[in-house]
């Protein structure tokens, strides 16, 4: 099993790698805001909604949500440590999970200083950096990972918040893209990275 999910895991790390260039090689044009170039440019003009506020500021609000999700096993990891007084009596989970956040946070760190798209509408601050959807990554990325951590700490202890984990994963990706504020493309990219970390997290938690 462990093995299956690590080819799984670099067929898609392949897989995303090769869309991020394609990104950048494939039908560009200047379909953006100020003229800006976008890959896929005949692609993402069909299949990207345009700009909606509500729905923006929804998807907004369920980002806090899911940045929620870290500090509450930052919080249970530090209650642990407090009570046994020893890093070894920490759920070996928590800092597989303290791992995998710190690739998601570079993940973002790098996408922020390597512009490939610019967002599909301005905002606030001009242009932005657009590829891959950073909401729609750490959204799936934190609540899928809780899931498969808690199914691994606790069994089948939280069946209700694990189904309201996949809710919120799921609703957040659909908001942001029918926000307006990401090209088709975006979100691909950000569901084919996140998948590819998620497989491997999975794998790492197979003992």
């Amino acid at each position: 099993m462990k093995k299956k999910l690590i080819i799984t895991g670099t067929l898609l790390l392949i897989m995303s790698i090769v869309f991020t260039v394609l990104i950048t090689k494939v039908d560009v044009s200047n379909i953006g805001p100020e003229n800006s170039a976008v890959g896929f440019s005949t692609i993402n003009s069909k299949l990207t909604f345009n700009y909606n506020e509500t729905v923006y500021k929804i998807s907004e609000y369920l980002g806090y949500v899911a940045l929620l999700i870290p500090v509450v096993y930052a919080v249970y990891g530090f209650t642990q440590l407090i009570k046994n007084k020893s890093f070894n009596k920490v759920n070996r989970e928590l800092y597989i999970l303290a791992g995998f956040y710190a690739v998601i946070l570079l993940t973002y760190v790098l996408f922020e200083k390597l512009t490939l798209n610019y967002r599909p509408v301005i905002l606030d601050e001009g242009l932005e950096a657009s590829f891959p959807s950073s909401h729609t990554l750490m959204s799936l990325c934190f609540s899928i990972s809780a899931i498969i951590a808690n199914k691994s700490m606790f069994k089948d202890k939280f069946k209700v918040i694990n189904i309201l984990l996949c809710i919120l994963g799921i609703s957040i990706v659909s908001t942001r893209y029918i926000s307006g504020v990401h090209w088709f493309t975006d979100i691909i990219g950000s569901v084919l990275i996140s998948s590819t970390y998620i497989t491997y997290f999975k794998a790492a938690i197979k003992k």
